[in-house]
Protein backbone atom coordinates (compact mmCIF):
# COMPACT_ATOMS: atom_id res chain seq x y z
CA UNK A 1 0.00 0.00 0.00
CA UNK A 2 1.41 3.40 -0.96
CA UNK A 3 1.97 6.29 1.43
CA UNK A 4 -0.88 8.31 -0.07
CA UNK A 5 -3.38 5.47 0.38
CA UNK A 6 -2.20 4.78 3.93
CA UNK A 7 -2.75 8.41 4.93
CA UNK A 8 -6.17 8.41 3.28
CA UNK A 9 -7.30 5.31 5.14
CA UNK A 10 -6.26 6.55 8.56
CA UNK A 11 -7.37 10.17 8.27
CA UNK A 12 -10.43 10.18 6.05
CA UNK A 13 -12.91 8.72 8.52
CA UNK A 14 -12.32 9.78 12.13
CA UNK A 15 -14.72 8.14 14.58
CA UNK A 16 -16.66 10.82 16.52
CA UNK A 17 -17.20 10.61 20.24
CA UNK A 18 -20.71 9.39 21.04
CA UNK A 19 -21.03 9.62 24.79
CA UNK A 20 -23.29 11.36 27.24
CA UNK A 21 -26.53 10.84 25.31
CA UNK A 22 -29.21 8.28 25.97
CA UNK A 23 -30.12 5.64 23.43
CA UNK A 24 -33.51 7.32 23.31
CA UNK A 25 -31.93 10.56 22.10
CA UNK A 26 -30.21 8.79 19.23
CA UNK A 27 -33.29 6.77 18.27
CA UNK A 28 -35.46 9.90 18.18
CA UNK A 29 -32.88 11.73 16.07
CA UNK A 30 -32.82 8.93 13.50
CA UNK A 31 -36.61 9.06 13.21
CA UNK A 32 -36.97 12.85 13.21
CA UNK A 33 -33.91 14.00 11.29
CA UNK A 34 -33.30 11.10 8.90
CA UNK A 35 -36.85 9.73 8.64
CA UNK A 36 -35.54 6.22 9.30
CA UNK A 37 -37.76 3.54 10.79
CA UNK A 38 -36.31 2.21 14.04
CA UNK A 39 -37.17 -0.59 16.40
CA UNK A 40 -35.96 -1.71 19.80
CA UNK A 41 -33.88 -4.85 20.03
CA UNK A 42 -32.43 -6.81 22.91
CA UNK A 43 -30.33 -5.22 25.64
CA UNK A 44 -27.58 -6.20 28.07
CA UNK A 45 -28.30 -7.31 31.62
CA UNK A 46 -25.75 -7.67 34.43
CA UNK A 47 -25.35 -11.24 35.65
CA UNK A 48 -22.61 -12.81 37.77
CA UNK A 49 -20.11 -10.05 37.16
CA UNK A 50 -20.69 -9.83 33.42
CA UNK A 51 -23.33 -8.69 30.96
CA UNK A 52 -25.60 -11.14 29.18
CA UNK A 53 -28.08 -10.63 26.37
CA UNK A 54 -31.67 -10.15 27.46
CA UNK A 55 -32.62 -13.05 25.14
CA UNK A 56 -31.20 -15.40 27.77
CA UNK A 57 -28.87 -17.31 25.46
CA UNK A 58 -25.44 -17.69 27.06
CA UNK A 59 -23.86 -18.15 23.63
CA UNK A 60 -25.76 -15.32 21.89
CA UNK A 61 -23.74 -14.32 18.78
CA UNK A 62 -24.83 -10.66 19.00
CA UNK A 63 -25.51 -10.00 22.69
CA UNK A 64 -27.67 -6.92 23.16
CA UNK A 65 -27.86 -6.18 19.43
CA UNK A 66 -30.52 -8.28 17.71
CA UNK A 67 -34.33 -8.29 17.44
CA UNK A 68 -36.16 -9.22 20.62
CA UNK A 69 -39.28 -10.57 18.88
CA UNK A 70 -40.02 -12.40 15.64
CA UNK A 71 -42.42 -9.77 14.26
CA UNK A 72 -39.90 -6.96 14.58
CA UNK A 73 -40.62 -5.71 11.05
CA UNK A 74 -44.17 -4.79 12.04
CA UNK A 75 -42.90 -2.86 15.06
CA UNK A 76 -40.39 -0.68 13.21
CA UNK A 77 -41.62 2.92 13.21
CA UNK A 78 -40.53 6.36 12.07
CA UNK A 79 -42.76 8.09 14.62
CA UNK A 80 -40.80 10.01 17.24
CA UNK A 81 -43.77 9.67 19.60
CA UNK A 82 -43.69 5.89 19.22
CA UNK A 83 -39.91 5.83 19.64
CA UNK A 84 -40.12 7.80 22.89
CA UNK A 85 -42.78 5.44 24.20
CA UNK A 86 -40.76 2.32 23.37
CA UNK A 87 -37.44 3.48 24.82
CA UNK A 88 -39.29 4.99 27.77
CA UNK A 89 -40.24 1.44 28.71
CA UNK A 90 -36.82 -0.08 28.01
CA UNK A 91 -34.14 2.66 27.91
CA UNK A 92 -31.29 0.18 27.38
CA UNK A 93 -32.74 -1.50 24.28
CA UNK A 94 -30.49 -1.59 21.23
CA UNK A 95 -31.35 0.63 18.26
CA UNK A 96 -31.99 -1.40 15.14
CA UNK A 97 -32.84 -0.08 11.68
CA UNK A 98 -34.69 -2.19 9.09
CA UNK A 99 -33.05 -2.27 5.67
CA UNK A 100 -34.94 -2.32 2.39
CA UNK A 101 -37.15 0.63 3.31
CA UNK A 102 -35.36 3.99 3.21
CA UNK A 103 -31.94 2.44 2.66
CA UNK A 104 -29.97 -0.74 2.01
CA UNK A 105 -26.51 -1.30 3.45
CA UNK A 106 -23.41 -2.72 1.75
CA UNK A 107 -21.53 -4.85 4.29
CA UNK A 108 -17.73 -5.19 3.97
CA UNK A 109 -14.76 -5.94 6.28
CA UNK A 110 -13.46 -2.80 7.99
CA UNK A 111 -10.01 -3.31 6.44
CA UNK A 112 -11.58 -2.99 2.99
CA UNK A 113 -14.12 -0.39 4.13
CA UNK A 114 -11.58 2.21 5.22
CA UNK A 115 -9.63 1.79 1.97
CA UNK A 116 -12.84 2.11 -0.05
CA UNK A 117 -13.94 5.17 1.92
CA UNK A 118 -10.63 6.91 1.26
CA UNK A 119 -10.67 6.05 -2.46
CA UNK A 120 -14.29 7.14 -2.91
CA UNK A 121 -13.62 10.50 -1.30
CA UNK A 122 -10.57 11.05 -3.51
CA UNK A 123 -12.79 10.24 -6.50
CA UNK A 124 -15.27 12.90 -5.29
CA UNK A 125 -18.05 10.34 -4.93
CA UNK A 126 -21.02 11.07 -2.72
CA UNK A 127 -20.85 8.66 0.21
CA UNK A 128 -23.73 8.25 2.64
CA UNK A 129 -23.51 7.35 6.32
CA UNK A 130 -21.16 4.49 7.18
CA UNK A 131 -21.15 2.48 10.40
CA UNK A 132 -18.26 0.62 12.01
CA UNK A 133 -19.16 -2.31 14.27
CA UNK A 134 -17.11 -4.11 16.93
CA UNK A 135 -17.06 -7.26 14.79
CA UNK A 136 -14.87 -5.38 12.29
CA UNK A 137 -17.55 -4.77 9.66
CA UNK A 138 -18.44 -1.53 7.90
CA UNK A 139 -21.87 -0.79 6.45
CA UNK A 140 -22.28 1.75 3.63
CA UNK A 141 -25.82 3.14 3.46
CA UNK A 142 -27.21 3.33 -0.10
CA UNK A 143 -30.60 3.66 -1.74
CA UNK A 144 -32.98 0.69 -1.43
CA UNK A 145 -32.78 -1.96 -4.14
CA UNK A 146 -29.04 -2.66 -3.85
CA UNK A 147 -29.58 -6.24 -2.82
CA UNK A 148 -31.29 -7.14 -6.10
CA UNK A 149 -28.51 -5.87 -8.35
CA UNK A 150 -25.31 -6.17 -6.33
CA UNK A 151 -24.08 -9.48 -7.75
CA UNK A 152 -24.63 -8.38 -11.36
CA UNK A 153 -22.77 -5.13 -10.72
CA UNK A 154 -19.83 -7.03 -9.23
CA UNK A 155 -19.72 -9.39 -12.22
CA UNK A 156 -19.83 -6.45 -14.63
CA UNK A 157 -16.66 -5.18 -12.97
CA UNK A 158 -14.94 -8.50 -13.62
CA UNK A 159 -15.15 -9.91 -10.11
CA UNK A 160 -16.72 -13.14 -8.92
CA UNK A 161 -19.27 -12.29 -6.18
CA UNK A 162 -18.29 -15.42 -4.25
CA UNK A 163 -14.66 -14.27 -4.15
CA UNK A 164 -15.42 -11.01 -2.38
CA UNK A 165 -16.49 -10.53 1.24
CA UNK A 166 -19.13 -8.03 0.15
CA UNK A 167 -22.90 -8.35 0.40
CA UNK A 168 -26.04 -6.28 0.80
CA UNK A 169 -28.42 -6.04 3.69
CA UNK A 170 -31.79 -5.34 2.16
CA UNK A 171 -35.48 -6.13 2.58
CA UNK A 172 -36.21 -8.30 5.60
CA UNK A 173 -32.88 -7.55 7.27
CA UNK A 174 -31.61 -4.90 9.68
CA UNK A 175 -28.53 -3.09 10.95
CA UNK A 176 -27.54 -2.00 14.45
CA UNK A 177 -27.23 1.77 14.77
CA UNK A 178 -24.79 3.74 16.95
CA UNK A 179 -24.30 3.69 19.87
CA UNK A 180 -25.70 0.14 20.25
CA UNK A 181 -23.32 -2.11 22.18
CA UNK A 182 -22.30 -5.64 21.20
CA UNK A 183 -21.80 -7.23 24.60
CA UNK A 184 -18.30 -6.57 25.90
CA UNK A 185 -16.92 -6.01 22.41
CA UNK A 186 -17.78 -2.31 22.20
CA UNK A 187 -20.28 -0.06 20.48
CA UNK A 188 -21.33 0.50 16.90
CA UNK A 189 -19.92 3.86 15.78
CA UNK A 190 -20.16 6.16 12.80
CA UNK A 191 -17.17 5.92 10.46
CA UNK A 192 -19.00 8.63 8.50
CA UNK A 193 -21.83 10.22 10.45
CA UNK A 194 -25.19 11.30 9.02
CA UNK A 195 -25.04 14.98 8.06
CA UNK A 196 -26.97 17.43 5.93
CA UNK A 197 -24.41 16.81 3.18
CA UNK A 198 -25.23 13.11 2.90
CA UNK A 199 -28.97 13.27 3.50
CA UNK A 200 -29.52 12.10 -0.10
CA UNK A 201 -28.10 8.61 -0.28
CA UNK A 202 -26.07 7.38 -3.25
CA UNK A 203 -27.13 4.50 -5.44
CA UNK A 204 -25.00 1.38 -5.12
CA UNK A 205 -23.75 1.95 -8.70
CA UNK A 206 -21.92 5.07 -7.48
CA UNK A 207 -19.88 3.14 -4.90
CA UNK A 208 -19.55 -0.39 -6.17
CA UNK A 209 -16.29 0.07 -8.11
CA UNK A 210 -14.50 1.44 -5.05
CA UNK A 211 -16.00 -1.16 -2.73
CA UNK A 212 -15.30 -4.11 -5.04
CA UNK A 213 -11.70 -2.97 -5.63
CA UNK A 214 -11.07 -2.64 -1.89
CA UNK A 215 -12.63 -6.03 -1.12
CA UNK A 216 -10.67 -7.66 -3.93
CA UNK A 217 -7.43 -6.19 -2.65
CA UNK A 218 -8.32 -7.28 0.89
CA UNK A 219 -8.98 -10.84 -0.30
CA UNK A 220 -5.70 -10.95 -2.22
CA UNK A 221 -3.73 -9.77 0.81
CA UNK A 222 -5.43 -12.43 2.96
CA UNK A 223 -4.41 -15.12 0.45
CA UNK A 224 -0.85 -13.82 0.44
CA UNK A 225 -0.67 -14.00 4.23
CA UNK A 226 -1.89 -17.59 4.21
CA UNK A 227 0.65 -18.66 1.61
CA UNK A 228 3.58 -16.84 3.26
Amino acid sequence: MGVEETIGVTETAPIPEQRGERLLDHAVRYAEERHWDVFAGTWLEPAEGRELCSCGAADCPAPGAHPAVEDWQALASGSAVQVRRIWGKQPNASILLPTGRTFDAIDVPDSAGFLALARLHRMNRTVGPVTLSPDHRMLFFVLPGAGAKLEDLVRDLGWSPSALDLFARSEGQYVAAPPTRFGGRGSVQWAQAPTAANRWLPDVEELIDGLAYACGRDAAEARDRKSA
